[in-house]
């Protein structure tokens, strides 16, 4: 049925999806036909879902395993080896990344592109509804006006005219002429049950899909939470953060295979939908509409006649025989009965009504209102929807790949951590070319470093053990007073070894020079 439609075709990723196994949960094969009222269909997409739990225990196995291997069965590192390899963590950590940030692209534009075609299933169903509604008022609103408004119109008539029976026969004749138009009216199929179903079904759609497109979102925020996360803690090395992305990656993990299994049983539901539509549709709304009138709304060609076209034309005949009786008991029958006129202007006013309502249900009852609703809401379901879903699927899939290879990552960089930490607790804190041992030896806060002023007041006592000699001659004088400004005036640092002073050698002034130059100046050539 599908493959005549001239207008609507369904896209080749629905056959694809409609093509996939289906299978009970006894692994019997099950026919594809979209019917989700038998449990025997819906068994077969709970197997569907069933495969990425499966999935999903898989992929905690081998991280289980994984683990177990890495914590149980590790060499130790050899002591020499300083800074283990870390160009494995580093690929992972960027491959990872990649993935996911690629992975949350696909998934926020899947998102957009399932919520697009929700959006226009839900606005198509409202105007169908809206349609239907139209519909059903109309022929609420006509049938009251021909049984109780007509009713009480001609029945004061019969009275007025109890006298003339030319009268009373042409409102005999009325009678009959509004028994024809409710007649028709109630040949009409009864659309209430229609208008409830879409009414219902658009409003637990527009819900549904609320809390699906914000769950996505959530779950897409804390990919790039976690991601950005696990950036953070392996540029700063920080083993808390490594353990909140172990624990929300795990159940990052878990979010993303149950949402791959609810996308792929949800994406082949609705491509098996998507593959015959016209076929579930007849079959739903057959206690309500004929085949006939299904076919006409579902196709809308020229060369389906109006199932409604002979019920309308008997409905515009009576009512027109009608206005033209009405029309002449008010030309000739107020100059006998003037009492007459207010009951006839009535029934003129409500004919009039109930032919604006005709024109109105004319109008609505034709298919090409309802057509164009039911072809947008395909388009949106099977194209814009089922695309968006299949998108969701490949978002979920990649990321539960990119986080397995995360969590298989996180405990080698772990280690990574570990061993840094333990090789800067190796350092000697007395080797002279450790920067951190020559912060530490200029630190003044520490105790047994001395100032140079603590220095001098400590060296009198060493200098008062080795008082100058006494003054024998005249050179041993000069050398000790040329050793006395030599260390700047300062007897005390004569006879103190420059190693154990723990200060600079002093420094030499002009004045200093000029002293020692004048003990010489007696024994320098003098040249002419």
């Amino acid at each position: 049925m599908a493959l005549a439609r001239q207008d609507y075709i369904a896209p080749w990723w629905t056959y694809w999806l409609h093509n996939f196994p289906h299978l009970n949960l006894n692994f019997q094969p099950v026919d594809n036909t979209f019917r989700p009222e038998e449990w025997s269909y819906q068994q077969s997409l709970i197997f569907l879902a069933c495969v990425a739990a499966v999935g999903l225990g898989f992929s905690l196995v081998v991280l289980a395993v994984y683990l177990s291997c890495l914590c149980c069965c590790r060499k130790e590192e050899e002591e020499e080896t300083k800074r283990p390899d870390s160009c494995c963590v580093t690929w992972a950590a960027v491959i990872t990344g990649l993935v996911i940030c690629s992975a949350v692209g696909v998934g926020f534009y899947g998102n957009s592109e399932t919520n697009d075609g929700v959006y226009q299933l839900t606005y198509s169903l409202y105007n169908a509804n809206q349609t239907v509604s139209g519909i059903d008022n109309l022929v609420s609103d006509s049938l009251n006006s021909m049984q109780v408004g007509l009713e009480e119109h001609l029945a004061r008539l019969d009275e007025i005219f109890s006298t003339r029976g030319d009268y009373g026969q042409t409102l005999r004749f009325m009678r009959q002429m509004a028994d024809n138009i409710i007649q028709q009216l109630i040949t009409l199929p009864n659309i209430s049950k229609a208008k409830v179903d879409l009414a219902t079904v658009a409003e637990q759609t527009a819900f549904v899909e609320y809390y699906r497109w914000l769950t996505y979102l959530l779950l897409l925020i804390l990919d790039l939470v976690i991601c950005l996360a696990a950036c953070a803690g392996l540029a700063k090395q920080s083993r808390w953060l490594l353990i909140l992305i172990m624990v929300f990656g795990v159940l990052t993990l878990i979010l993303s295979w149950v949402s791959l299994g609810a996308g792929t049983a949800t994406a082949v539901g609705t491509s098996d939908f998507c593959v015959s539509p016209d076929k579930f549709i007849v079959n739903n709304t057959r206690e309500f509409l004929s085949a006939d009138i299904a076919h006409y709304y579902l196709y809308c060609t020229q060369s389906l006649s109006n199932p409604f076209q002979q019920s309308l034309t008997t409905f515009q005949r009576s009512l027109t025989t009608m206005q033209i009786q009405v029309q002449g008991l008010l030309q000739f029958s107020l100059s006998i009965f003037p009492t007459a006129e207010r009951d006839l202007l009535g029934i003129q006013r409500l004919l009039n009504s109930t032919e604006f309502n005709l024109h109105q249900l004319t109008a609505l009852l034709d298919c090409r209102s309802l057509h164009k609703d039911y072809l947008d809401a395909l388009l949106g379901v099977c194209y814009d929807g089922v695309e968006g879903l299949l998108y969701l699927c490949l978002f979920s899939l990649l990321t539960a790949s990119a986080f397995c290879a995360m969590l298989c990552a996180v405990p080698r960089a772990w280690t990574l951590i570990a061993s840094r930490e333990r090789d800067y607790d190796d350092i000697d804190e007395e080797d002279p070319f450790n920067p951190q041992a020559r912060r530490m030896a200029y630190n003044p806060n520490r105790s047994h470093i001395h100032s140079f002023c603590s220095y001098s007041s400590s060296l009198g006592s060493q200098t008062s053990l080795h008082p100058p000699p006494p003054a024998t001659s005249s050179a041993t004088t000069s050398e000790y007073m040329n050793q006395s400004m030599l260390f700047g005036g300062n007897p005390r640092y004569e006879n103190v070894p420059l190693i154990g002073r723990g200060s600079p050698p002093p420094s030499f002034y002009p004045q200093t020079f000029k002293n020692i130059f004048s003990q010489y100046e007696d024994h320098l050539p003098i040249y002419d």
